[in-house]
């Protein structure tokens, strides 16, 4: 019997939990849904991460609001995925904040991975008729850019550290609190989605500079919030294991000439009593293994998702 598709019968609403990292400085977290964030400057603040919808963002804000009133000045974006962009407008941000690398892909694939992402995830599409179009950042950069937060507040250094959950990842490291914000670079016990990744580079060099930090603080793109640096290793370390059990499974199969089928269902039987409990690991491993075939086969750029392919993809590997 195939499997629903994605996350098409995950109807449970989850729980927002707020958590005060330090004076002014926030992470929002949803029992494995996807992670926000904010922190305050002198007198404005910085979210980082939208949510899919402007009606689904109203409501983090709703719970910000509790704390601060400060307008939010800056929205900074991690990657280009519509569940992590699309409610952006709910913000009424001065600006939105990406790295060069995802305002290109959201010309070349944005629309494809808005109907992609909800269909995939329909739960997160809450009113979804609100989005007001595709999220266009007002400020880009190649590598680097800091915001400075006036006062006594310190600053907010925005980085991009190497390709890897896809190819234009930024991370926010605010070094008055020790706290990095890691968007979907690393996950703490939440599955990974793959689907657009750069396997080896993330694995490698890229997790390394994201785990150089020591930070005291880090906010992956689901799941708790790490604390203590033996906690932010465990959190990286437990994101390349999962790199790793992919890359050694896929691999494996594609080197003795098997199939995809058989990739698939080999990463899923390795990977399986470690991670499978944790959110989202069957809607994501299709999609993963696909793209880490891909890589295998020598495609660097990854392909387009679209509704379309989800569903071929789906049917071929869970059906």
């Amino acid at each position: 019997m195939s499997k629903p598709f994605a996350s098409s019968a995950d109807t449970d609403q989850k729980t927002d939990t707020l958590e005060v990292l330090a004076d002014g400085v926030y992470a929002l977290t949803a029992e494995g849904d996807p992670n926000v964030g904010a922190v305050e400057g002198e007198d404005f603040v910085v979210a980082i991460e939208s949510r899919a919808t402007p009606s689904a963002s109203r409501d983090w804000l709703k719970i910000l609001r509790e704390h601060t009133d400060k307008p939010v000045r800056y929205l900074v974006l991690t990657h280009y995925h519509a569940v992590r962009v699309l409610g952006a407008s709910a913000f009424d941000a001065g600006d939105i904040i990406m790295s060069d690398a995802s305002r290109d892909l959201v010309a070349e694939r944005g629309e494809q991975d808005w109907k992609s992402e909800f269909g995939r995830m329909p739960r997160l599409a809450k009113n979804a008729d609100e989005v007001p179009g595709l999220t266009w950042p007002t400020i880009t950069f190649a590598d680097s850019h800091d915001i400075d937060l006036g006062g006594d507040r310190g600053k907010l250094e925005l980085r991009f550290l190497g390709r890897g959950h896809t190819g234009g990842d930024i991370t926010v490291w605010h070094d008055k609190t020790r706290t990095l914000y890691a968007g979907d670079l690393v996950e703490s016990k939440a599955a990974l989605y793959t689907g657009d990744a750069y396997h080896f580079d993330w694995a490698g060099g890229t997790l390394d500079r994201v785990k150089a930090y020591r930070a005291e603080n880090l906010i992956g793109g689901r799941g708790a919030v790490s604390r203590g640096v033996a906690e932010t290793d465990a959190a990286v370390e437990q994101t390349r294991k999962f790199l790793n059990g992919m890359i050694e499974n896929t691999g494996r199969v594609h080197k003795a000439g098997g199939d995809l089928k058989a990739a698939f269902e080999a990463t899923r039987d390795a990977l399986a009593p470690e991670f499978g409990a944790w959110p989202i690991f069957e809607h994501c491993l299709p999609f993963d293994v696909q793209r880490l075939w891909d890589e295998f086969d020598g495609i660097e750029h990854p392909r387009i998702w679209t509704a379309e392919r989800d569903r071929e993809v789906w049917a071929k590997l869970q059906g």
